[in-house]
């Protein structure tokens, strides 16, 4: 006979309600002001909350940062997985890929830029870093699993090359050069790069 799952308690949905208000306070503030015009202090007032509770949710802005920026980033790689999976072409389905947590990137620059910083040269053991991590380690593997409709490429290679696209992706999208580049020139930066890397 199935057990019925337990009643949440009152505790676990006031954490859950404050976790839900931090999360739409900082996005709205962020998505409003950019990141580095929002003071936590902001966001705990916005939240209705005070700052000590704050950070036990999240100790830095970067953490809140990628609180917000986690989700939008999981549905990115979920929107360019489908998209690619009825694009035939090996490249055309890697850009499939890219394209969408390039645009999730470029709605607020400089928001995006701080993103990826924060992915790249933050703590990995920090779980919200480590929630970002596991994400780009889901994009290298769709993107390693279209490389390898190609019979040329390899396990390993695929894993490798991904990775170099991954690389590439961030490098195009946070660049201080390309800060005015739109989202189509980045991609076609992007695009150049990886078909110099795709074996002919």
């Amino acid at each position: 006979m199935p057990v019925a799952p337990r009643p949440v308690g009152r505790r676990e949905r006031n954490k859950q309600e404050k976790f839900d208000r931090i999360v739409a306070a900082a996005s709205a503030l962020f998505a409003e002001h950019g990141v580095d015009d929002v003071t936590t202090q902001q966001i705990a007032d916005k939240a209705d909350i005070g700052t000590g509770t704050l950070f036990l949710y999240a100790k830095t802005k970067g953490e809140l940062l990628l609180l917000v920026q986690n989700a939008k980033y999981a549905e990115a790689l979920q929107q360019g997985r489908a998209d690619a999976e009825t694009v035939p072409g090996v490249l055309d389905a890697v850009m499939a890929i890219v394209r969408p947590i390039v645009e999730c990137n470029r709605v607020q620059i400089d928001n995006g830029r701080t993103y990826l910083r924060e992915m790249v040269f933050g703590d990995p053991e920090e779980p919200r870093h480590g929630a970002a991590l596991a994400i780009v380690a889901q994009a290298e593997e769709a993107i390693a699993a279209v490389l390898r409709r190609d019979e040329r490429v390899s396990e390993g290679d695929a894993a490798t090359l991904a990775h170099i696209v991954s690389a590439v992706m961030f490098l195009s999208t946070a660049a201080s050069v390309n800060i005015a580049l739109s989202v189509e020139e980045i991609m076609r930066e992007i695009r150049g790069q990886v078909d110099v890397l795709l074996p002919r």
